[in-house]
């Protein structure tokens, strides 16, 4: 089509001349015989007459642009306006169920979260899946993977994710040798936690080739995890034979050799890694070799770089701080414990040694020397061996030689506490606690103490004990402890469960870091016992990853049938036969706190002395 202002040859479906942006008019057909006076050729034209036509192009072309942004707008705040609109009717749906008792605010906030959760981790496996589509659809040989592909394109286009990848894996089983449709996987297994399933992808894919790159790093980092970190460096290191200059690859080795007690071998492979690619995790984790090293000096240059990187990087504050700490400089070792305490303020030992550097508190255990300290040592060894008569005779004669000391006490209940031994805990957390002892150990002992009454079925007496806990403005510890042992006892009793879910919320809002996986087992079992089995099933199991206990693995079984997954509870019973009866319990946990924060009171001590 030609242009009736300049004369520019256009193609027909063209709307403006692509020369001088007129628009462009169909005036007559071959027909009339019109078309060869359009034809002629036009008298020639000034520059001026050319230019302001341009010009005018140019304004028709602006205000068109200004009229798309116009409506771009509009349509944004109309969204804009549907988004609070749907937020507040949200809002107005959860107040009203909640005025008619039908179900709490809280439950609809959390479902409406999980709602959320699950649109955007389709959203993201859509987006995923779109940057390896062409290569996945290329690999297919059938046409019946090809429609279970489809299908689960469909699946991804309703934000329904568990569909999609049961169509992908579907599809897979099918066509065992689309390699891009089986690492897609491994990845979509890895972003959703699903280890177990994503390493049995890397097995299959290495079945059919051993030296598949993608396979051999994702497995490695999955064995990893696992803690098999013998397999883990076999792996890594097959995969840097492929790859030696892959960046992940060299990394993760460097992290399990860290893991394997190998500070050396690893800082080397961490500083090639960063001679690849500078990241912030990279040079925290090299700065902590080097300090695990004996090389403070060094460790302090890398973890200054990794926190000017990333500000919020709290472990590198807390590295920072000890290896200033062992330089002698005890103002940087300060702030850069407060650092770390400002981004982490339910870290206990971020806490400890903020006191011990700011107000040389004393350590939360007396300490024990001579004598004193060699029974206890045998003690613990022989407790630690599974000969528990042989701890409880050397608890006992430590308590003989001092039987007001609290260290000596505390320990021997903790004895009687692994063996059953009732009366005797009974007697000793009574004893501490009449000695008045630190909020620490008066926490620990009232713990103790309540759950030899629980065993013993007092569950009343027990929160009696949780309730003068919290008598007299204790810490947070503290009442994280007493709202913890007082929900977990109100649960057994199965009466006032509102109460008991209010003081199991409580315990998690204080509890530091070190000990959460105790509220969240309260919290799960009182869930349990109101029968809501969903948040029931969420709580254990977030308790569980924190720190596995019999108990807690039982519980979550029980909570996994209750919502009709047989396959998980079987797997959560099964774990919890294998662990013992008590395997680190709150009051073990809290005695190694303790323990540890006397270690670190000692070396401020001894880092003061020198």
């Amino acid at each position: 089509m030609l242009c009736l202002a300049c004369g520019a040859d256009n193609p027909g479906e063209q709307e403006y001349c692509r020369r001088c942006q007129r628009p462009l008019v169909v005036v007559a057909s071959a027909a009339t015989g019109e078309m060869g006076e359009w034809l002629a050729p036009e008298p020639a034209i000034s520059l001026d007459e050319h230019l302001l036509e341009r010009v005018s192009a140019l304004e028709e072309a602006l205000q068109r642009t200004a009229d798309g942004m116009a409506r771009l707008a509009a349509t944004v705040a109309k969204l804009d306006r549907a988004l609070v609109l749907g937020q507040a009717g949200a809002g107005a749906v959860f107040e009203m169920l909640e005025r008619r008792g039908v179900v709490p605010e809280e439950e609809c906030q959390v479902a409406w979260r999980r709602g959320l959760e699950r649109e955007l981790a389709a959203v993201e496996l859509r987006e995923r899946f779109a940057a390896v589509r062409e290569r996945v659809f290329a690999a297919c040989a059938t046409a019946a993977a090809r429609r279970l592909l489809g299908e689960a394109e469909e699946a991804l286009a309703i934000h329904d994710a568990p569909g999609a990848l049961t169509r992908f894996e579907r599809a897979l089983k099918r066509e065992r040798g689309n390699r891009p449709l089986a690492l897609f996987l491994v990845e979509a297994a890895f972003a959703n936690g699903d280890g177990g399933w994503a390493l049995a992808l890397c097995e299959e894919i290495l079945a059919d080739d051993p030296r598949q790159f993608e396979a051999l790093l994702y497995s490695g980092v999955l064995l990893h995890e696992r803690g098999d970190l013998a397999a883990a460096e076999s792996r890594l290191r097959q995969a840097l034979r492929r790859d030696p200059e892959s960046f992940l690859a060299r990394f993760a080795l460097g992290s399990v050799l860290a893991g394997r007690g190998r500070p050396r071998l690893a800082a080397r492979q961490l500083e090639r890694a960063l001679a690849q690619r500078e990241t912030p995790q990279a040079r925290l984790l090299l700065g902590r070799c080097l300090y695990e090293s004996g090389r403070a000096g060094e460790a302090i240059v890398h973890l200054r770089r990794a926190i000017a990187a990333d500000p919020d990087l709290e472990e590198a504050h807390y590295l920072l701080g000890l290896a200033a700490l062992d330089r002698g400089w005890r103002r940087r070792a300060l702030a850069s414990f407060r650092a770390a305490q400002r981004l982490n303020p339910r870290k206990l030992h971020y806490q400890d040694l903020v006191t011990f550097l700011s107000l040389r508190a004393a350590s939360p255990l007396p300490p024990v020397e001579g004598r004193l300290a060699a029974a206890l040592a045998d003690g613990e060894r022989r407790l630690a061996e599974g000969d528990g008569r042989g701890a409880l005779q050397a608890t006992g004669a430590a308590l003989r030689l001092a039987p007001d000391h609290p260290t000596v006490l505390i320990s021997y209940a903790m004895v009687c506490l692994a063996l059953g031994r009732l009366p005797e805990l009974e007697m000793a957390a009574r004893r501490l606690l009449a000695l008045a002892p630190g909020d620490m150990l008066r926490a620990t002992a009232s713990a103790a103490l309540i759950a030899a009454l629980r065993v013993a079925r007092r569950l009343r007496e027990g929160n009696r004990i949780g309730r003068e806990l919290l008598a007299g403005d204790p810490s947070p510890f503290a009442q994280t402890i007493a709202y913890y042992e007082m929900a977990y006892n109100l649960a057994e009793l199965e009466e006032d469960l509102d109460r008991a879910l209010d003081y199991a919320r409580r315990s998690l809002a204080l509890a530091p870091e070190e000990l959460q996986q105790f509220p969240l087992a309260a919290l799960g079992w009182v869930h349990y016992k109101r029968r809501e089995y969903a948040e029931a099933v969420d709580c254990l199991t977030r308790s569980s990853a924190l720190g596995p206990s019999s108990t807690t693995l039982t519980h979550l079984g029980m909570a996994l049938l209750a919502v009709g997954d047989a396959k998980r509870a079987r797997g959560a019973f099964r774990q919890a036969r294998r662990l013992e009866p008590r395997s680190g319990g709150l009051e073990e946990r809290m005695m190694e706190c303790m323990r540890s924060s006397s270690e670190l009171a000692a070396r401020v001590q001894e880092r003061e002395r020198a």
